[in-house]
């Protein structure tokens, strides 16, 4: 049977470097043998094969379906892609990752720690992929993105602890998202003569908002000749590129289709950027039309408390905006489970240890995004 290995793990040993942890499907993994990863199109080589003790690694020169091996000398594989031969190429279930909901900005405290600070998340985001780095093009500033205040915590300690990188962080950003809240059509026309060729595009667009984690969808109803199908696409990429920022505080925007109704071109002067800027135009313009709303990160929290901090627990989560789904006992705990806004649980693990004096314990994921009160909206806006 042929090979079929999935990466489940990247981790950096500080002895032998990169380890990549591999479930083996089917087949026979080799130590020393070429193998080819299915989702970069390249081949890899094996070095070493290793099964990892709590404290120590055995060596090994073949792993076989069902056991966990952990591979020396895959440079490019990464978490969720599968290793395969080449003549026989499968792809496994890929492992999905949901997108990051806060952000921090860090800086270096010195030129020193500038270059610690690049080698230490090029390595930290190849060992999460939950996390992801990138620059503030205004500011210059590298910009942190997770999973919540404890996981960037926790990246910022690692740089501390294991790279010695000093660094300044800023406060927490939420990851809101835009959408429209009814449907709203608009025109999209740029019209620009200059001595030579001039510019020319028109299209009009439809916004309707979609079904909660649609993302961003985008069809035609023209039919006939009325716009040739070679700018189609320009128009699409257009409102694909206008909808990272919307219009009422610049987030990117979700949950929404774009329907191209209508259009009309210039044999001579239209050209694929032409259409691009009238999509973005008619994006713009559509998108105020639709009553755009604001919608931010909802958590799933589940808190274990002992019963007697019970009431000052449920104070503490109504005055955060939580929404309380249920309670019941565990033993002489109570579980309180319920939905809170990612903006209301700053400090929040400090929060709950103090009003319960360390004895309550709580796990918290994003579950769904949902639109802001008008109030937090026009504050959010405002910033």
């Amino acid at each position: 049977e042929p090979l079929a290995a999935l990466a489940f793990k990247v981790v950096t040993d500080p002895h032998v470097g990169r380890l990549v942890y591999l479930r083996v499907y089917s087949g026979t993994l080799e130590a020393g043998t070429n193998i080819y990863n299915s989702a970069t199109r390249s081949r890899e080589r094996v070095g070493r094969l290793m099964v990892m003790h709590a404290d120590s690694r055995e060596e090994k020169q073949s792993a076989g379906p069902g056991e966990i091996i952990a591979a020396i000398g895959l440079k490019d594989t990464v978490t969720g892609q599968t290793l395969c031969p080449q003549d026989n190429q499968i792809s496994l279930e890929q492992i999905s990752f949901p997108e990051p909901v806060l952000s921090v900005a860090v800086e270096p405290k010195t030129r020193t720690d500038q270059e610690k600070m690049s080698t230490a998340l090029i390595r930290l985001a190849d060992e999460d992929p939950t996390l992801t780095v990138s620059s503030d093009e205004e500011s210059g500033q590298v910009i942190l993105a997770g999973m919540g205040e404890l996981h960037l915590d926790v990246i910022v300690e690692r740089m501390r602890r294991e790279f010695n990188v000093d660094a300044t962080v800023g406060a927490p950003r939420v990851a809101y998202r835009e959408t429209v809240t009814q449907p709203a059509t608009a025109q999209g026309k740029l019209v620009r003569q200059t001595g030579g060729h001039g510019q020319y595009g028109d299209c009009t667009l439809r916004l309707e908002p979609t079904e909660p984690g649609d993302g961003l969808l985008f069809e035609s109803e023209i039919t006939g000749s009325t716009l040739p199908r070679e700018y189609f696409r320009p128009i699409e990429q257009g409102f694909r590129e206008a909808a990272q920022a919307g219009v009422i505080a610049g987030y990117p925007v979700v949950d929404m289709k774009a329907v191209l109704v209508d259009g009309s071109h210039h044999d001579v002067d239209s050209s694929e950027m032409a259409f691009k800027v009238a999509a973005s135009m008619a994006f713009k313009s559509a998108m105020q039309k639709g009553k755009p709303a604001l919608l931010e990160p909802i958590m799933k929290i589940e808190v274990v408390t002992p019963s007697e901090f019970l009431g000052d627990v449920l104070g503490d989560l109504n005055s955060r905006r939580a929404q309380v789904q249920d309670m019941e006992a565990r033993g002489e705990t109570q579980v309180v489970n319920a939905f809170i806004p990612l903006a209301e649980t700053f400090q929040y693990a400090t929060h709950v240890r103090s009003i319960t004096t360390g004895r309550a314990s709580f796990a918290m994921e994003l579950d769904h995004y949902s639109a802001v009160p008008k109030n937090v909206a026009e504050k959010v806006a405002g910033n």
